[in-house]
């Protein structure tokens, strides 16, 4: 426990901002050391005579600005040296070992053909102003109307007008979020949500609120009293199967957070980068909101993962805004490959590898059934993945090393929460990313570990 406090005297509102520049400055002055444990949130607020919400969001703060770490059942520490986020995927594979931490869509030889073919279409067909112009109008015009059309598909009616190509979703997210939430305001997401969106955030100065969800996503509710507690500016959603959890949120929830985000006169943020892929025919939340919501698709989880072309779509209100933000960030798109994706859209060749890509996680989650037998595991029939809750008596960290050492790497579900809100043990296993042979070993693997002894597993570590 540090022997130096906060002075409730030198508090000004907000409070949990004034309370993160106390910590700040006695960090910054040598009063409170690196790794020395803070007190809980608990016992501070009830010191200070302020809400442990408050000081939550005091340490959240000093968390983004990274002069602390949090760790669940231990507790807060201060930490001098700045940690960068673990991707919750290998970097690279190595050896034997069979990779299902990284999201990859299923690819065989057909898609290695399919891109040596667009590029010798492309050698032949180039426009000028792809090659040569540095203007984004001189550009994308063209791209921007085909855009429309694959928007269509994904039930979004929009003008092109509205339209942004951007180097994939990742660039897209970006750009939304610079567009909807300046430096220090804050962002809902579900309590699990985007491994992206958590070090994103923190480097562009966003705090990030993990609400709670259940099996129909984000709770309206949850949602509705946090706006009514704080100043929400925008929320972040994945509501069709790419989700951690592989969630398809019902049209009557997806109506419902619209309503609750337009009664707080809100933004939403929509990634729905399966797009077409999910075959539900459910409505997508910004056709509920169309003139509050930000959002994105793109095409590297549903063709071929070197396409990496995504769409934003934007209303009125922020159009203006994305344009700059994409300007500053990326400046634009990369002209060849969107001319490959407008041709791939014009042509078939797009939505001929979506289903095929349908087919094969058809093929996939069968394997999927049958290695992991009466496990509980959260899936959906297009999902590229699946969520494991672990059985009681397991850790992320035991089971993860565990499944390395026997050469199967898997994601660790922490790498994607936002919220300790109902947060269970789990991992998210990619169905994509190998050969059907290696995905049927591998669950095997991870099956036996499930189903095994958690003490056995612990002294082997």
């Amino acid at each position: 426990m540090t022997t130096w406090r906060p002075d409730p005297a030198q508090l000004r509102r907000p409070a949990y901002l004034s309370l993160a520049e106390q910590f700040a400055r006695a960090i910054q002055e040598g009063k409170l050391s690196n790794g020395q444990r803070l007190p809980t949130h608990r016992n501070l607020a009830d010191e200070l005579s302020l809400s442990v919400q408050t000081v939550s969001r005091a340490y959240d703060e000093l968390i983004r600005r990274g002069l602390v770490s949090g760790e669940i059942g231990r507790g807060s520490f201060v930490q001098t040296q700045a940690k960068e986020p673990e991707p919750p995927y290998l970097p690279e594979r190595l050896g034997e070992l069979i990779d299902l931490s990284i999201l990859k869509p299923v690819c065989e030889q057909l898609h290695l053909q399919k891109m040596r073919g667009a590029f010798a279409w492309l050698a032949e067909n180039l426009p000028s102003s792809s090659a040569l112009s540095f203007r984004p109008n001189m550009v994308f015009p063209r791209h921007r109307n085909v855009a429309a059309e694959w928007l269509a598909r994904c039930g979004l009616e929009i003008s092109p007008l509205n339209v942004s190509l951007t180097n994939g979703a990742t660039s897209a997210m970006t750009v939304a979020l610079m567009s909807v939430a300046p430096p220090g305001s804050t962002i809902a997401t579900e309590a699990v949500s985007h491994h992206t969106l958590v070090p994103l955030s923190t480097y562009l100065g966003i705090h990030l609120e993990g609400l709670p969800i259940d099996h129909d996503g984000m709770i309206p509710g949850a949602l509705d009293e946090a706006c009514r507690k704080g100043v929400i500016r925008a929320i972040f959603l994945q509501p069709s199967v790419i989700n951690p959890k592989a969630t398809l949120m019902s049209e009557a929830r997806r109506a419902a957070l619209a309503e609750v985000a337009r009664r707080h006169d809100i933004a939403i943020i929509e990634n729905d980068i399966l797009g077409p892929l999910v075959d539900a025919g459910l409505k997508p939340v910004a056709a509920f909101a169309p003139e509050r919501t930000l959002y994105i698709t793109s095409f590297t989880k549903i063709t071929v993962p070197g396409l990496r072309i995504g769409y934003l779509a934007a209303p009125d209100r922020y159009v203006a805004a994305v344009a700059n933000r994409h300007l500053v960030s990326n400046w634009m798109a990369t002209p060849a490959i969107a001319e490959i994706a407008t041709h791939w859209v014009s042509d078939g060749t797009a939505i001929e590898l979506v289903d095929w890509q349908r087919r094969a996680l058809a093929a996939r989650h069968a394997i999927a059934a049958e290695a992991l037998g009466n496990l509980d595991y959260h899936s959906h029939p297009q999902s590229l993945h699946i969520w494991l809750p672990l059985p009681e008596g397991h850790t992320e960290e035991g089971f993860v090393s565990q499944a390395r050492l026997r050469g199967v790497a898997i994601a660790p579900g922490s790498s994607f929460r936002t919220s300790d809100l109902g947060w269970r043990p789990a991992v998210r296993i990619s169905l994509g990313s190998t050969t059907e042979q290696e995905l049927r070993q591998g669950l095997g693997i991870v099956a036996s570990l499930a189903m095994g002894n958690p003490e056995a597993l612990l002294l082997a570590i």
